[in-house]
């Protein structure tokens, strides 16, 4: 009986035991869970903070290649303007602004490229004569300074602007173009010697401009006054290229007719060096 006994604590003791190192193991495994568990929460985590960030760089990327976009479309435009070609567009009245801001940009670039070409395009209705010829002479000092001004007219350049077109090392019209010239215009008022001095004042800028537009053409002084008496004087492109008041017509479209075919002679006044 006492064996039995002995017998039957053992295997209770060894039952305990086994049921110990079940709770054990399942213990263990719980903790291995619980921190399997906790270590994909932080892959998890790490892996989230690493899909922002990598979402982040994407984005500043992006957002770099948008400056850098638009740094190139700037930069495109800016090597399109007119001022990076040195080209000047004098629209409107000639007047003491407008001359000073077309002296001042011209004298930036001649400053800052010696040399360069030069090119101003004239679309202007005319204007003051002392303020225009103010621009010519200034235009005179550039060529003399080793720039090539070439001048042109869009549209129209008439009266002082028409003036201004025969500044140029190369003058240049536009084929719808047109060019007005006219004897020299006033307003006078007050003491009648004031009138009279006046009216030499302004015959005298007329002779001036005569010499002008002779020099630069193929008619004289008397032609051009005989001419041009009494009436306003608009000359197309062609008869200007004809007379000699531009050197040639600015012509894009090969399909339209070249002013100076069949006329060897306009021909070779058209590429005449001036």
């Amino acid at each position: 009986m006492p064996d039995n006994e002995e017998e039957q604590k053992l295997k209770e003791e060894l039952l305990e035991a086994k049921r110990d190192a079940v709770r054990a193991e399942g213990e263990k495994s719980k903790a291995e869970a619980k921190k399997a568990i906790s270590e994909a929460k932080r892959v998890d985590k790490e892996t989230e903070r690493l899909t922002e960030e990598l979402r982040e760089a994407v984005v500043r990327a992006e957002l770099s290649e948008m400056g850098l976009e638009r740094e190139r479309t700037k930069r495109e435009k800016e090597l399109a303007a007119d001022e990076y070609h040195f080209t000047y567009t004098f629209n409107g009245q000639v007047s003491e602004n407008s001359v000073r801001a077309c002296i001042s940009q011209l004298s930036i670039w001649s400053r800052t490229v010696p040399g360069c070409p030069m090119e101003i395009v004239f679309t202007s209705p005319g204007g003051e004569i002392i303020s225009g010829m103010t621009l010519f002479d200034y235009i005179q000092v550039l060529r003399r300074a080793g720039h090539h001004v070439t001048t042109v007219s869009l549209g129209m350049a008439a009266s002082m602007a028409g003036i201004l077109l025969q500044a140029g090392s190369e003058r240049i019209m536009g084929r719808e173009a047109w060019l007005l010239i006219h004897e020299a215009s006033f307003g006078a008022g007050g003491k009648i010697g004031e009138v009279e001095d006046t009216v030499k004042w302004v015959k005298a800028i007329q002779k001036r401009i005569l010499k002008i537009f002779a020099s630069r053409s193929n008619m004289t002084e008397r032609q051009i006054a005989t001419r041009w008496k009494r009436t306003d004087w608009w000359i197309d492109s062609d008869e200007a290229l004809k007379l000699g008041f531009i050197d040639s017509i600015l012509t894009d479209d090969p399909a339209l007719p070249d002013s100076n075919e069949g006329d060897p002679k306009r021909a070779k006044r058209a590429k005449k060096d001036v």
